[in-house]
């Protein structure tokens, strides 16, 4: 079973970001990235299936050279291959065209990624492949069964667990507890840094116009420093406390 899984390389979440002097991107200067943590579960799943039912894993992302990071990190793990798509992808939709076009080209049985990116958690690119390719999806998925013909899966709902079943071709994110992503070992580290990473460039016409535009990135203000009451009886405690929740906090 031939599986391609989406990766992205992010900012880490520890990373304190700055805004560039353009004012709609991120300053990248000091900034660690990382492959998305929910695009480890996606990595995870997938080698577990080839372990199972044979076949090859493809990391797939789209980006510049830097994001080679994210793939030699899948590679590490144990992924198979690894292709770089240079598009003209600026937005979900743009991005979702790119990474179908070359998907239908690669014809994996299965794709699989991450539930959604921590740097604009937007969660969309694997519904809007699935869409394109016209494939079964199922999002947000914490359990999964797979046979030669298609699977089960679950997946979180509000107040519970939905089981679905669904045929092969199909697209699946991944959620956290979907499994335990392994580390990679040093002769897996070693061996990526020597494989090869195919470039596919896609046209600007098979990308289209982005939908969706930043026209504005501001860092959250800094919260004031919280009030601490003292030396005060738990009557003319609780009647302070009331009195900064209505009139400071505006709450009550």
């Amino acid at each position: 079973m031939n599986v391609v899984v989406l990766v992205k390389q992010v900012p880490d979440t520890a990373t304190r970001i700055k805004v560039s002097s353009g004012g709609v991107e991120i300053d990248p200067r000091g900034v660690n990235y990382v492959m998305n943590p929910y695009d480890e579960f996606a990595v995870e799943e997938a080698l577990r299936v080839k372990e199972l039912h044979g076949g090859q894993v493809t990391v797939l992302t789209v980006g510049g050279e830097k994001a080679d990071e994210a793939l030699r990190t899948a590679l590490a793990m144990g992924a198979d291959e690894a292709v770089r798509v240079s598009a003209d992808a600026k937005d979900p939709l743009t991005t979702a065209r790119a990474i179908a076009s070359v998907v239908r080209e690669l014809g994996p049985d299965l794709v699989i990624a991450g539930k959604q990116a921590v740097d604009d958690d937007q969660g969309q690119v694997g519904s809007l492949v699935a869409a394109l390719l016209d494939w079964p999806q199922v999002t947000v998925v914490t359990e999964l069964e797979l046979s030669p013909e298609g699977g089960v899966a679950e997946r979180e709902v509000e107040g519970g667990v939905e089981v679905v079943e669904f045929s092969l071709p199909a697209v699946l994110t991944a959620q956290k507890g979907l499994n335990e992503p392994r580390y990679a070992s040093l002769p897996g580290i070693m061996k990526a840094k020597r494989k090869e990473i195919r470039q596919v460039a896609v046209d600007a016409a098979v990308t289209g116009e982005p939908v969706l535009r930043t026209t504005a990135l501001h860092v959250p203000e800094e919260r004031s420093a919280g009030i601490i009451l003292r030396d005060m009886d738990a009557a003319a405690l609780a009647k302070e406390l009331v009195r900064l929740l209505h009139e400071e906090a505006k709450l009550i």
